[in-house]
């Protein structure tokens, strides 16, 4: 009822697992890196564990959308299934033929396996996923082990990804389970948000849904965190009925009265609701149904006190939801123009006609084009040129030059232009072309064991980020300790843990220390978490 009032595109708190929504906080970036260091590693299970709420099945949507493209994936939500229907699950998601009628467990077993070899010689990789798996019996979780057990001498074939509430970690400490508990080769306990987090999760939900002002004032975020713990569900539903509250009372923005009201209705807690002091549950529907009932009346030209109000609550200059290219250059141009501006971001000024990216390494610089989303360009921070596609689907390419919690600014042309975060979810097709710097590095990638002038700069690069003096030695190695903080920076960044420094950590350890490179948001700290 609310969206028109508030000028949102769609519901900004729906509690629907939409990967869009989610917010990357740190905690949610190191369960998604140990997810995807899952699906690439060889074989066996991956645990993530998390309260009710905290965004497990978010990240998991997340992480489908991410799946490489040798990977065949089941996912199974519903895990309360005995042995021998969970074999059968499994082979009805994988597409696995079984003689019709089967009820054995051995020729499910045996079907499994089939397919499973199959799948390795033709050099794909199978991963099952078992959300709510705290639901599993036990004879179902050994039945797994014993799916796990067909492997090669590199790897197994078989990845198993387990999401589920903390009392799945206890039942995997049982003795009875330890030999499954012993496969685990990558576990992450997901936990709620930091207090610090609740305002740039607020701001990033309303951002997607369109928001052009602040609907929660930044005051009121300490009894936001108090109120849901930090549980990003709970969030949802109090930001929810808030929003509601406050359509129903014609105000511009959710105060602390209103947020504390729908609290009490969220909760349902009659006994904790002060005597007298503002309308319960059934009240406030009647205001909301009414205003809805009132609204279908035809009115006369003298608006209602209500849409008064909202009308004098929009921003004077709300920031556009659309990006447009300028009519007085063609649409030709707009990749030449969008490379032209991203060079000068670095201080170059002389495109030429050529190869932009061939140009590139001429100043020391080097090209990532890839598919992406909006968290990894800030995670990346550097300026982009992103396609885009106008309202009649004619697409153009513009250079972003700056992104906030709420807006992103580019270089149109000639122009420079900045538009709300809903022009992206809209317009953006998630294609993007960056500039680098290249580090002084003679081989990639590098790994434990490797030394000399190479290693001795990836030294430099992480002291950098940790704020530290870099070791002087002549003839520094890649040891453990060095993998460690290769692991740390990876798992901060969103990169698959592996602890080598390949192509993308490379770009990323120059980019995060590169106090000369241009930012899209100069006030992000980057690097070590």
């Amino acid at each position: 009822m609310y969206l028109s009032y508030f000028n949102l595109a769609e519901e900004p708190f729906s509690i629907a697992p939409d990967p869009r929504y989610l917010y990357m906080s740190r905690r949610h970036q190191e369960a998604l890196a140990h997810l995807l260091y899952g699906v690439n590693a060889g074989g066996g299970f991956v645990l993530l564990t998390g309260e009710v709420g905290a965004g497990k099945t978010t990240v998991c949507r997340c992480l489908l959308e991410q799946i490489p493209e040798s990977c065949d994936v089941a996912y199974i939500f519903n895990p309360k299934l005995t042995v021998e229907e969970l074999l059968s699950t499994i082979c009805a998601e994988f597409g696995i033929a079984c003689p019709p009628g089967n009820k054995t467990v051995k020729v499910y077993i045996d079907c499994i396996n089939a397919y499973l070899l199959d799948a390795h010689a033709k050099g794909r990789h199978t991963v099952l996923i078992i959300d709510e798996a705290q639901n599993l019996s036990t004879d179902v979780l050994e039945q797994l082990r014993l799916l796990t057990n067909l492997e090669t001498n590199q790897r197994k074939l078989l990845q198993i990804i387990l999401l589920g509430q903390p009392e799945l970690a206890a039942m995997l400490a049982k003795p009875e389970l330890r030999q499954l508990a012993q496969r685990i080769i990558a576990r992450y306990h997901l936990g709620p948000l930091d207090k610090q987090e609740i305002a740039a999760y607020v701001q990033h939900r309303l951002g997607v849904s369109g928001a052009q002002r602040q609907l929660f004032p930044l005051a009121l975020m300490g009894s936001l965190y108090r109120l849901s713990g930090g549980i990003p569900r709970i969030i949802n539903v109090l930001c929810d009925r808030a929003l509601l509250g406050t359509y129903a009372q014609s105000k511009e923005k959710v105060d602390r009265a209103t947020l504390k009201q729908a609290a009490k209705e969220v909760f349902h807690n009659p006994a904790a609701q002060p005597r007298m002091v503002r309308p319960a549950l059934a009240g406030l529907l009647l205001v909301v149904l009414a205003a809805a009932l009132y609204q279908l009346v035809p009115q006369k030209p003298s608006q209602t006190k209500a849409e008064v109000k909202s009308a004098a609550a929009k921003p004077v200059a709300a920031l556009p939801n659309v990006l447009v290219w300028p009519s007085t250059y063609p649409l030709s141009l707009s990749r030449k123009m969008a490379y032209t501006a991203l060079f000068q971001t670095w201080g170059a000024n002389n495109l030429g006609d050529g190869d932009a990216c061939s140009q590139a390494e001429t100043i020391g610089l080097r090209c990532m084009t890839t598919l992406g989303g909006l968290d990894e360009l800030r995670q990346l921070n550097l300026p982009a040129v992103l396609l885009m596609q106008d309202q009649q689907g004619q697409k153009f390419y513009a250079a972003l030059t700056k992104l906030d919690d709420s807006s992103a600014t580019f270089a149109v042309g000639t122009e420079t232009k900045t538009v709300a975060l809903a022009a992206l979810a809209q317009q953006w097709s998630g294609d993007y072309t960056l500039l680098w710097r290249i580090p002084p590095v003679a081989s990639i990638p590098l790994r434990l064991g490797n030394r000399g002038a190479d290693v001795k700069w990836l030294a430099k690069q992480l002291a950098q980020l940790d704020g530290k003096a870099a070791e002087t030695s002549k003839d520094l190695v890649f040891d453990e300790a060095m993998m460690l903080q290769v692991k740390q920076f990876q798992l901060a960044q969103g990169l698959v843990p592996d602890g080598v420094v390949g192509p993308q950590t490379m770009m990323q350890l120059s980019s995060a220390a590169d106090m000369n490179a241009p930012k899209l948001n100069r006030e992000r700290k980057q690097g070590k978490k």
